[in-house]
């Protein structure tokens, strides 16, 4: 029963993928699925913060949806609506209060996993959940810089599964490290700057 759950997600988390780089709203319904389907995936593998986090995706895939939703009713042409996400930069200050916020969360999910549960990871899994919770919010907010932080947890998921035995999620995120870079570039592209 895992092993199909783990298989389901794999695919409904490449469709999300592939609905994210397209700047379609949708990818929220589908990230709902996947993280509901990977909470599950992450407990049977002790994976806890993970799991968590995904508890956190399928209530941010709400507020995303949300977001995404008046974003897209607000940029219109008399015609017809602008399908194109409109995006913002990252700000120094910004910088800093998310850097600050990945390494409080990070502390606070390190103590607990390393004190309160056998984790058998709780620095990376720690790591991932802090800056994954972060990530997810400057991608809510249309911060295109969300791109780059999501190439680095990754490729450390990458390697905390490959540790986990979870080879098709190893390879989800795998394709979650280097899809990003397409759409950095899509969104570039095809998006408008804010401002």
């Amino acid at each position: 029963m895992e092993q199909i759950l783990e298989y389901f997600g794999v695919i409904t988390g490449l469709l999300y993928l592939l609905l994210e780089i397209k700047q379609h709203r949708a990818m929220w319904v589908v990230g709902f699925l996947t993280s509901l389907t990977y909470v599950f995936v992450f407990f049977f593998a002790k994976v806890y913060a993970d799991m968590g986090l995904n508890i956190y995706y399928v209530v941010i895939s709400i507020y995303g949806f949300m977001q995404w939703s008046r974003q897209k009713n607000a940029v219109q042409t008399e015609e017809k609506k602008d399908e194109s996400i409109v995006y913002k930069h990252i700000t120094p200050w910004m910088f800093i209060g998310v850097l600050a916020a990945i390494g409080i969360l990070f502390f606070l999910i390190w103590y607990v996993l390393a004190h309160y549960t056998d984790s058998p990871i709780p620095i990376g899994d720690a790591f991932t959940t802090a800056a994954s919770i972060v990530a997810t919010w400057m991608l809510a907010k249309c911060i295109i810089e969300h791109w780059g932080f999501w190439i680095v947890i990754n490729l450390v998921s990458v390697y905390l599964y490959y540790l986990r035995d979870l080879y098709p999620t190893m390879f989800l995120y795998l394709c979650y490290a280097l899809l990003p870079i397409i759409g950095w570039y899509t969104w570039k592209k095809k998006g408008i700057k804010a401002g």
